[in-house]
């Protein structure tokens, strides 16, 4: 499935790209998305095989009713594809694919009070800086951290978190005991 996703979320970002529409493409499929993720009828209606291609096909051009062609029309090739289902992976790669386009790096600052919005855009900046890309921040908040931060920066984490050393030094005396 995975495979699948990554051919299509690249065949559309790459037509996407070719006609100025990346912005577009990225919002529609995202609404696309949040939309079959929300409403349980409407995903079992696309996700399910007993529903002709042409009764999905009548019933696609009402959900995007004015939508992109572009959109419009991969939205029908999944349809005749039966590869509706892979949609949200299409649009977890597709998001990929546009960070890496717009230079995005997304960051999830947790922490376990609300940060100041001063200390917030410090560690974008910082960040920013040592990695020369445009950072997307976001903030959490969870108790369980005690104190200190979790960085998600991309993929990796950085834990600086009071709960994280503790669990350390616990490990550190089990193993010594």
């Amino acid at each position: 499935m995975e495979e699948i996703a990554q051919v299509y979320a690249r065949s559309l970002f790459e037509v996407a790209k070719s006609q100025d529409k990346l912005d577009l493409v990225r919002e529609q499929l995202g609404q696309l998305s949040e939309a079959l993720d929300q409403n349980r009828e409407l995903s079992v209606f696309f996700f399910s095989p007993y529903f002709s291609t042409e009764e999905k096909k009548d019933g696609l051009s009402r959900v995007v009713e004015g939508a992109d062609d572009t959109v419009r029309n991969f939205l029908e090739l999944l349809v005749e594809k039966h590869r509706m289902p892979v949609v949200h992976r299409i649009r977890r790669v597709f998001d990929s694919l546009w960070e890496e386009e717009n230079r995005l790096l997304p960051v999830q600052i947790t922490s376990a009070i609300e940060l100041d919005e001063a200390t917030v855009r410090s560690i974008g900046d910082r960040i920013g800086e040592q990695t020369g890309r445009k950072v997307e921040l976001t903030t959490k908040v969870d108790g369980d951290v005690l104190g200190g931060l979790v960085l998600q920066v991309g993929n990796q984490v950085l834990d600086a978190s009071i709960r994280n050393r503790l669990d350390n030094l616990r490990r550190n005396v089990a193993k010594a005991a």
